[in-house]
């Protein structure tokens, strides 16, 4: 038996170390060639490292969350012959590695897929068991706790989630589930703050701690626009389902060229501000590793159609781990949504070193006077927030309200 040293290789340009996220092996292990060893993460984007060689795991480089340096020791392997373990190159050793490498699959932080995991799939025919079932160990802890069988509930994904379990809960399928007669206390939970998550946390605390933030919030009348957005989707045809993001991105475009201060980046450690003509707009995107910010380029050259098919296609690679590094990089201006939970409004945090956010809230039906009459209206607000170091209120508050006059009158988001 030899001894095979399989160093991390350069898997992103500029990149000096990379995060363990987790480990598919463990010490003892056998692993065949080409079988998936680790997730990696730089910056945004996770890799799947695989094995070059086969043999017996001998020593892994740390736990989850360690950072690991370009060309450091990832995983010792032994092997049987000598000459498997000559040492490549190091450019040889970094275009193998690149080869070997996919990006890591959905659901591996935070899953059970890990060391002796028998897998995610079954073939079909074959009766699941509670063991079999892929679920988070939060999401295993629960059901027991609410007394259901795993192999009872059905998955929406390829993982059982809470959601899954609230549904199962709430239509009683199944004989497994035994209601409590009161809520149970749950127990206390230590989760490490490691990739994405930390990531995160990172660049909120960076952003917080350099921008002096301030925010500003209108209220919109959509009920003109919801009404277009109606007649439009009742004739889309086969194209996408239209929601509001689309037609306001529109809007956000044809009124940034008055206002280009807030389509920029600051380098505050050069001094100088980047004005962008195009509009790379950032689309925060909520997934079960956190909070991603996927791009749409040249925002301002795509039709509504163009744009919701973009955004729908953008949001699926983000979720499924599968967006590319520069889908994920290089937005000039981030745009926020929490859906039907948008509340009253919001302050979102600027994605550095951008100097601007715009958040829509909720659409609430609310009554308004139109004269001397009192008519029921649908009400949105508008919340933006700008680095206060180069944007004023005033153009702020500017920017919003032609914002808000193009979103009053629909018909001028499509007029050229």
């Amino acid at each position: 038996m030899a001894l095979f040293t399989f160093k991390l290789p350069d898997i992103g340009e500029g990149i000096a170390e990379a995060e363990i996220v987790g480990w598919h092996v463990k010490v003892g292990d056998r692993v065949e060639e080409d079988q998936p060893i680790a997730d990696m993460m730089t910056d945004k984007a996770t890799v799947e490292m695989e094995s070059p060689v086969a043999g017996i795991v001998a020593r892994l480089a740390g736990e989850p969350g360690a950072m690991i340096a370009i060309g450091a020791m990832l995983v010792e392997i032994e092997v049987e012959r000598e000459s498997e373990v000559a040492a490549p190159s190091e450019e040889e050793s970094i275009e193998e590695a690149e080869k070997t490498s996919v990006p890591a699959k959905a659901g591996t932080q935070g899953s059970d897929v890990g060391p002796g995991h028998p897998g995610p799939l079954l073939s079909q025919g074959h009766k699941l068991t509670e063991q079999h079932v892929l679920a988070s160990p939060a999401v295993r802890a629960r059901a027991k706790e609410l007394g259901i069988d795993l192999a009872q509930v059905k998955a929406a994904g390829d993982h059982i989630r809470h959601a899954d379990l609230d549904a199962f809960l709430l239509y009683g399928q199944g004989q497994g589930y035994r209601p409590a007669a009161r809520a149970a206390a749950r127990p206390d939970e230590t989760v490490r703050v490691i990739g994405l998550r930390r990531r995160i946390a990172e660049n909120m605390a960076a952003s917080k701690r350099h921008i002096p933030h301030f925010s500003y919030v209108e209220e919109i009348d959509v009920t003109a626009l919801e009404a277009m957005r109606a007649q439009l989707n009742d004739h889309r045809g086969d194209r996408p389902k239209l929601t509001m993001l689309p037609l306001l991105i529109v809007a956000l475009c044809k009124a940034l060229p008055d206002f280009p201060m807030l389509n920029a980046r600051y380098d505050d450690e050069a001094g100088v501000v980047t004005r962008f003509g195009a509009v790379h707009l950032g689309i925060a995107t909520q997934t079960e590793a956190g909070l991603m910010v996927p791009v749409i380029r040249d925002a301002q050259d795509r039709n509504v159609w163009q744009l919701a098919g973009e955004i729908r296609r953008l949001a699926d690679a983000a979720r499924s781990g599968k967006a590319k590094s520069e889908e994920l990089s290089g937005s000039t201006l981030t745009l926020t949504s929490l859906g039907a939970l948008g509340g009253i409004a919001t302050t979102p945090v600027i994605n550095r070193p951008e100097v601007a956010i715009i958040g829509p809230n909720r659409i609430v039906e609310r009554p308004v006077f139109r004269g001397k009459e009192v008519v029921p209206a649908k009400l949105m607000n508008l919340s933006i927030s700008c680095d206060h170091r180069v944007v004023d209120g005033w153009d702020a508050a500017s920017f919003v309200h032609a914002v808000r006059t193009l979103l009053e009158t629909p018909v001028l988001l499509f007029e050229s």
